[in-house]
């Protein structure tokens, strides 16, 4: 077998063991929680936000201590912009997504607040060990005020019902959650470690630099959980649910796969990620706020929005690719 096909077998191994090892690290770590009291709210917007973006923040990783910081920026970037216009633009142009929860309004700027940091710490093309020590400190913040959020959330907030609905209902015991969050961690180190491996030869046995790989495969890969959530979510109608789990993806995206990487594999990267790439991202970050906070009654990402967003997402790929030609 060429090297290139087991470089296939490999990225599509590493996708299925990485998207299959999160979910058994979100279930084991959500028992763990509920048996330890935590409400589902909370659980909801932080243990099972954080096991969807837990292969981005595998991947960026075991990237960047593969000294492929590209790659691990290319993922954070990639992720985002996919999550907004691939995710969201498929899951509107099925049913158009309401946004009815006080929780995902606070979020929103959060998310656009993130989004430009990110942007400026990439804007001189070099991440340092202290831009990545600050993103974590961000990112824990971040996690302490969902948690104050969840705690005072309003009873007749829809987002929580939704996540009630979506909590695990197979009770196990805390020792065998224990079990599944290590198998899990163990899981996704490894298949990241195969998915990584495997997009770097793809990268070049077909001339591609680090950063579209990262932007491209790793990124439409590891976005894979959320596509399936928010479809799912969205057309058994839990819409701030399904949404709410792409703003907290992003928003971990900037603060803690950016974040680890840096932390990891400081250094310069790729003009591309801090102007072009990032423009991206800060574009449909606006678009996806704009279409979701009117000021009119029915607050929804309609079809046509939808069809926007995912025009977009095909017309940013053929832009990838055209540079490379």
């Amino acid at each position: 077998m060429s090297p290139l096909l087991v470089a296939i077998f490999f990225v599509v191994v590493g996708l299925v063991l990485l998207i299959w090892s999160a979910d058994r690290f979100v279930f084991g770590a959500s028992s763990i929680a509920r048996n330890s009291g935590i409400s589902p709210m909370v659980i909801g917007l932080t243990i099972v936000a954080m096991g969807s973006s837990a292969p981005e923040m595998l991947v960026s990783a075991t990237a960047a201590w593969q000294g492929k910081l590209d790659t691990s920026v290319g993922n954070a970037i990639g992720s985002n912009i996919t999550n907004i216009l691939l995710v969201i633009g498929v899951a509107a142009l099925l049913k158009p997504i309401a946004v009815s929860s006080l929780t995902l309004r606070r979020e929103f700027p959060l998310l656009l607040i993130c989004t430009l940091f990110g942007y400026y710490l990439l804007s001189d093309d070099l991440l340092t060990r202290t831009e990545g020590i600050l993103l974590l400190l961000a990112f824990v913040s971040f996690l302490v005020l969902l948690v104050y959020w969840g705690k005072h959330a309003s009873p007749d907030d829809p987002l929580i019902a939704e996540i009630d609905t979506e909590m695990p209902v197979v009770k196990i015991s805390t020792v065998k959650a224990i079990v599944w969050v290590v198998i899990g961690l163990l899981l996704l180190l490894a298949s990241s470690q195969l998915l990584v491996q495997g997009a770097v030869t793809i990268a070049r046995y077909a001339g591609i630099s680090d950063l579209v790989i990262g932007l491209t495969i790793i990124a439409i890969g590891t976005s894979l959980p959320e596509l399936a959530a928010s479809i799912i979510g969205i057309l058994k109608g839990e819409d701030d649910l399904a949404l709410g789990n792409i703003i907290g993806s992003n928003i971990f995206n900037i603060l803690a796969v950016l974040g680890l990487g840096a932390v990891i594999g400081p250094g310069v990267i790729d003009a591309n990620a801090g102007s072009r790439d990032s423009y991206v991202m800060i574009a449909a970050t606006v678009a996806m706020l704009l279409m979701s906070v009117r000021f009119t009654r029915m607050q929804r990402i309609n079809r046509v929005e939808g069809a926007i967003l995912l025009a977009s997402f095909v017309g940013y790929q053929y832009l990838l690719f055209s540079y490379i030609a």
